[in-house]
């Protein structure tokens, strides 16, 4: 079985439909999900409203997705302290979205594990221990593996950082990160996702990189009535590090 596994669209259409372009050209059978749906992106709206209409999708809640879920003041101020042009996007985010996309991103699980061809995964945002820690590129393998402590999945599958990277752990369990579709954090700014192919308990797994009309995100992006939303287009068209 040929699974598709996307993360942090950030409400990037444009990217979202080239990458699931790509997905129907692998032929792809199903679609993993891990969060970041929507918050401080292009079009949160549009794209919410075409995800909540696919039905052959496993979607778990991102960390922003949650935020959005329980948007207040202390939403806002934990972000003010710690990422203010994102304090500025969710406030401009909640305008646009009424209760009915913040009870959908509640509902979405925090993580599922799953069995595919008798090989057992777990879908997780950040970590298993939280969907906001890292899983980064060169980390110490005691650091991963002290992360995913207790886990019994063969595979397990995260997004966050918006930096794809793997690790293979001494307990026989390989780490994924997936990337982004959305918000890529590398030096070619391409949609990135993974395609995984399950058999008889056994997976091959690939990071694939997309070229989208990040040009057009990035303008519809720096017409967004926040300020810092210049910012964050311009991060469409020249990434230079994480942000959340």
């Amino acid at each position: 079985m040929r699974v598709a596994i996307i993360s942090d669209i950030h409400a990037n259409l444009q990217a979202l439909e080239a990458v699931l372009n790509d997905i129907k050209e692998q032929e792809c059978e199903h679609i993993f999900c891990l969060g970041d749906l929507a918050l401080a992106g292009p079009q949160p709206k549009e794209t919410l409203d075409f995800i909540m209409a696919q039905e052959n999708w496993t979607i778990i809640q991102g960390n922003t997705d949650r935020m959005i879920a329980n948007y207040g003041p202390e939403v806002v101020d934990f972000l003010n302290a710690q990422y203010p042009v994102m304090a500025n996007a969710i406030e401009s985010d909640n305008q646009t979205l009424d209760d009915t996309y913040r009870a959908y991103l509640a509902n979405l699980p925090p993580q599922l594990s799953i069995e595919i061809e008798e090989c057992k995964i777990l879908l997780v945002h950040g970590s298993p221990r939280s969907n906001m820690e890292d899983i980064l590129p060169q980390m110490p393998l005691e650091a991963i593996e002290e992360m995913i402590y207790g886990t019994e999945e063969k595979l397990i599958l995260c997004g966050h950082t918006h930096i794809p990277c793997g690790y293979q752990t001494n307990t026989n369990q390989t780490v994924v990160n997936v990337g982004s579709v959305g918000r890529p954090m590398t030096e070619d700014p391409k949609a990135c996702y993974a395609i995984a192919d399950f058999q008889d308990g056994s997976f091959e797994i690939k990071h694939r990189f997309v070229k989208y009309d990040n040009k057009l995100a990035a303008q519809i992006m720096s017409q967004r009535d926040f300020m810092g939303s210049d910012r964050l287009a311009d991060l469409l068209l020249n990434p230079i590090a994480r942000h959340i």
